[in-house]
């Protein structure tokens, strides 16, 4: 089963645009009206509707970690740096990620891009 995104408020429309036009199953918070949800919050949101998690944001990277240091269950990160990491790569990486993953293959963890 592919594994659905979620795209959180710091991602560039280009990002989601590029994704969907290669059919891969992505919602943004924008779309979810949770564009201002804290970051706990909007980790949550993600694993509620069963989507991993993509950001740019560093701030989610450490509640991620925290997580991982508590135990606390979560659906997954995928995180690109804002100015290390170019759109196409991103769409190319979260297009591989999302086609040929599984859901279970990422719960709990953070993945960095690229690849």
């Amino acid at each position: 089963m592919a594994i659905a995104l979620y795209m959180d408020h710091h991602v560039p429309r280009a990002i989601t645009t590029g994704l969907l036009r290669r059919g891969v199953d992505v919602i943004t918070a924008y779309q979810d009206n949770a564009h201002e949800l804290e970051d706990d919050e909007l980790l949550d949101r993600a694993g509620d509707l069963g989507r991993v998690l993509f950001t740019r944001d560093d701030d989610l990277l450490m509640e991620a970690a925290w997580r991982q240091r508590e135990g606390i269950p979560f659906q997954g990160v995928i995180y690109a740096h804002q100015l290390r990491v170019p759109i196409g790569i991103c769409i190319q990486d979260l297009e591989i990620i999302a086609k040929a993953g599984e859901v279970a293959d990422l719960a709990g963890k953070v993945v960095y891009l690229p690849l």
